[in-house]
């Protein structure tokens, strides 16, 4: 594969909703993962004299100098009062832990820290999500048993 390949690549995940991509060949692999607005690539080369290298180290060297921000907790303050809980992960969001179960918090309830407020499903296993502040669940953002990405909004809470 060489360098204009992986640059089309990058064009097409960057236009679909597709959250990762992973190549790998002989002698190299290249994962493109995409995040809301900007597409972090890392390239790794195996081959030191093959002839794409250079600019495979430059665009992982791009890569990593780029992704260096630090991660955002779970809960941020967004415009108002209200504070939003995003999901920590790609995966299922699931109100309940079984469909005979009740929800784990609905519109109107008081949450505190670490209380449970949704499963999100990540390759078959099951991850509980807990509350990182305390208030009242003023709105919910996301419809059972839908796909979540990284970073997206799921409960706005009044503190």
């Amino acid at each position: 594969m060489d360098f204009k390949q992986i640059q089309e690549l990058i064009k097409m995940v960057n236009k679909s909703n597709i959250g990762e991509v992973s190549i790998e060949q002989k002698d190299f692999k290249v994962t493109i993962k995409q995040k809301e607005e900007q597409i972090t690539q890392v390239v790794q080369a195996a081959a030191p004299a093959q002839m794409y290298q250079a600019p495979a180290a430059q665009t992982a060297s791009n890569a990593v100098s780029g992704g260096s921000t630090p991660e955002k907790p779970a809960a941020d303050t967004p415009a108002g009062n209200l504070i939003t809980i995003k999901s920590p992960m790609i995966g299922t969001f699931y109100r309940k832990s079984s469909p005979d179960k009740p929800n784990f918090a609905e519109v109107g309830d008081d949450v505190t820290v670490g209380k449970v407020v949704c499963i999100i499903e990540a390759m078959k296993l099951f991850n509980e999500i807990e509350s990182e502040v305390n208030g009242k669940i003023v709105k919910v953002l996301v419809e059972d048993a839908s796909p979540v990405e990284y970073d997206q909004p799921l409960f706005l809470v009044e503190p």
